[in-house]
């Protein structure tokens, strides 16, 4: 009987890079574990440079973006997702091969999990689709695959809770492999019932989208995050900020909010919308989960709130 015999890893990565588009192989911590050979020249980066590092340690500018969340999907609830082409949308800063100055191609990506021994993966396919007739149908096609396992609030614009969690398990465990800062803010409008009240809940949800645009404005770097934290209840994860740090960034986010000027109802304790802030950072004795870490940021929210409102407090600042 004449059998063949079974490929080996040889051929199997051969095969690979013959390919013709980009495969990523990310493991369950976000860490490239392949790089075929379509993505070398059209990213600059050779598989072995990018070996081991976080996706988004090598491509910074994807924090945020639909590739991170439907990585996160992937990787957290085994979920498939499309990334579509569309107009001016070109994910991962990828050119055509040997041009390093050239416009970015445009990009379909497509994210798969899987599972091998006991660990989880997922698949990064990028297609360029930049002379693909039928980019618009893709988008169509696969956008509302993407929308409803969105990471993002769906009145604010900003992160959800769902995000939030995630990210904040993310920069906790990368600040303690680090060693680094890390400080978390919880944010309250205050006297919120009474806006309701008075202005009704439609201007209610646009005092929310005011106030979080705001916010979100004043998180600068690509890995800050600003999320609506439930309600009228906000929050910002800040990595590589000391807890004064984030104290001054909390009173600059306050005053912000406060120079808006938005009018109050009646019965608040202002006369214009304000914010109490409690802050809270992560610390080697006793803050290294997030579940302790929120909690701390919640108490010094509560404090600001006893103490008066309109105001900041930290974990640990005297009563």
């Amino acid at each position: 009987m004449n059998t063949k015999p079974e490929p080996g890893g040889a051929v199997l990565a051969r095969a690979v890079n013959l390919v013709n588009c980009g495969l990523v192989v990310l493991d369950a911590a976000q860490e490239i574990v392949l790089w075929n050979g379509w993505m070398v020249p059209r990213s600059g980066y050779s598989a072995a440079r990018v070996q081991g590092r976080a996706l988004l340690d090598v491509f910074p500018e994807l924090r945020g973006s639909r590739v991170e969340a439907a990585v996160l999907a992937a990787l957290t609830d085994n979920i498939s997702a499309t990334v579509p082409a569309s107009q001016g949308r070109s994910p991962f800063p990828l050119r055509e091969a040997g041009s390093f100055d050239g416009a970015r191609i445009d990009q379909a990506v497509a994210v798969i999990p899987f599972s091998e021994g006991g660990e989880r993966y997922c698949l990064v396919e990028i297609r360029d689709v930049s002379n693909a007739v039928d980019r618009e149908r893709r988008l169509l096609d696969h956008a509302e695959s993407l929308r409803a396992r969105s990471y993002v609030d769906g009145l604010t614009g900003i992160a959800n809770r769902r995000h939030f969690d995630v990210a904040l398990d993310r920069e906790l465990r990368r600040a303690q492999r680090n060693g680094g800062a890390l400080s978390l803010l919880l944010m309250d409008i205050d006297s919120f019932k009474a806006y309701n009240d008075h202005f009704g809940h439609q201007d209610g949800d646009a005092c929310l989208t005011t106030v979080a645009q705001a916010l979100a404005a004043m998180l600068k770097r690509p890995a800050d995050v600003a999320a609506r934290y439930g309600g009228e209840e906000f929050a910002a994860i800040l990595p590589d900020t000391t807890l004064e740090q984030a104290r001054a960034h909390a009173n600059a986010i306050r005053a912000h909010v406060a120079s808006l000027n938005l009018p109050h109802a009646p019965a608040a304790a202002r006369p214009h919308v304000t914010l109490s802030i409690g802050v809270a950072a992560c610390d080697r004795d006793g803050l290294t989960e997030p579940a302790a870490l929120i909690e701390a940021a919640d108490k010094a929210l509560y404090a600001a709130k006893r103490g008066g409102r309109d105001r900041v407090v930290a974990y640990g600042d005297p009563a």
